[in-house]
């Protein structure tokens, strides 16, 4: 048997700041075991623990552990961790395996769009509810009742990308860049859209670039020649890093504004502070801000528990699953009746309010932040929420 978390427990493989390598072992090892089922409920964790996403999968595992080990009214819980291999292939078997160990009552899984739509039929065979925080639109809108989001829809969250740049900074002439996964394809045809219903039309576009991409000196020789005044990237963590600090490093002072994967600390962690300085990003939520006391105290705990600053990834997780264990305390002890509950219910989270659209969004604000050049940690200039996140 091997059961890698049970609430009240914390296990010396999972103590402290939680080790790629270790869990990719664990990972591998409940994958290949029977596990036995003795607690109040089974949720595997099914994210990319390796791969390019292993930073976001990283994250997010961190928020749903953390929800996990302090699920409430005593309940425990057994959460197995699968590790995806940030691949839609890999995606779709860890989930089966997943969910072929046990009777699950919910999914915790990943952040990456392209393994959500392979997960997704997994999800409708054994009709088990996915806890997600990928903000590919498409997830939620394909019909599929088992989707549960808890970071804001692409489609909602890239309207205030595109508003914060041209309302607030002004800018008109947009260099728009993203990668080649589903997530970077999805944002660049949103954001497109979204500069469109707000009378601006980029100077430039290259939706083209690899996610393992090693030097960004071509496109941004290319973005320089554009007479761009602003850069507008929606893509994974590594080429948007590398944008940032390629830019910078050629001496281009053009203001970039991302999508939320710059946030996680993770990334910031790769510049020193004034390599920031002129950089913004949307992100569901900036709990290393701190901005105020309820996600201080959340943050701080995080801190202490992993060894490093939170970022909206794991905040996001850690609502949706704390949202589904609240639920499970309350009587949905079934897939079905947890289903039923986080379509109609309404969930305070730390992050946000969380109430479902009828289609399993649940998450409806965004924090657009800045880097000043003197710190590693944003600060919040501007919050949207509600209808401020829709263009007719």
């Amino acid at each position: 048997m091997v059961t890698l978390g049970r609430l009240g427990v914390k296990p010396a493989s999972l103590s402290g700041r939680i080790g790629r390598s270790v869990i990719a072992g664990l990972a591998v090892a409940a994958a290949g075991t029977g596990v036995a089922h003795a607690a109040d409920a089974y949720l595997p964790i099914v994210m990319p623990i390796t791969g390019f996403l292993s930073v976001e999968g990283g994250s997010q595992r961190n928020g749903a552990v953390m929800a996990l080990e302090h699920a409430p009214a005593g309940k425990t819980v057994e959460y197995p961790i699968f590790d995806t291999g940030t691949s839609a292939t890999g995606a779709a078997t860890a989930l089966d395996k997943a969910l072929s160990n046990g009777k699950a009552v919910a999914a915790a899984v990943s952040v990456f769009g392209t393994e959500m739509v392979a997960m997704m039929p997994v999800a409708a065979e054994y009709k088990v509810p996915l806890l997600t925080i990928s903000g590919l639109a498409k997830i939620t809108e394909s019909g599929n009742p088992y989707i549960f989001r808890f970071l804001p829809n692409d489609r909602e969250i890239k309207v205030a990308h595109a508003r914060y740049v041209v309302e607030k900074m002004h800018k008109s002439k947009i260099a728009l860049i993203s990668d080649t996964t589903a997530y970077g394809q999805g944002g660049f045809a949103l954001l497109k859209e979204d500069f469109g219903k707000l009378g601006v039309k980029p100077v430039y576009e290259d939706s083209s670039i690899a996610p393992d991409i090693k030097d960004m000196t071509p496109l941004l020789i290319k973005v320089k020649g554009s007479g761009a005044d602003a850069i507008v990237v929606h893509s994974v963590a590594a080429p948007m890093a590398l944008i940032v600090k390629q830019a910078k490093a050629m001496g281009l002072t053009l203001p970039i504004i991302n999508s939320s994967s710059l946030v996680e600390p993770t990334a910031t962690a790769l510049f020193e502070p004034a390599e920031l300085a002129n950089v913004c990003a949307e992100t569901p939520s900036a709990p290393e801000a701190r901005a105020t006391p309820r996600v201080k105290e959340w943050a701080d705990a995080y801190a202490k528990r992993f060894g490093m600053e939170p970022d909206g990834l794991a905040l996001g997780q850690y609502d949706g699953v704390m949202m589904a264990l609240t639920l499970i305390a309350a009587g949905a002890t079934t897939p079905d009746k947890l289903g039923a509950a986080l379509q109609k219910s309404t969930y305070d989270g730390v992050a946000m309010t969380y109430k479902s659209n009828g289609h399993g969004d649940l998450a409806h604000d965004a924090d657009i932040v800045c880097w000043d050049g003197t710190s590693r940690i944003p600060k919040v200039v501007e919050h949207y929420a509600g209808e401020e996140m829709v263009l007719k």
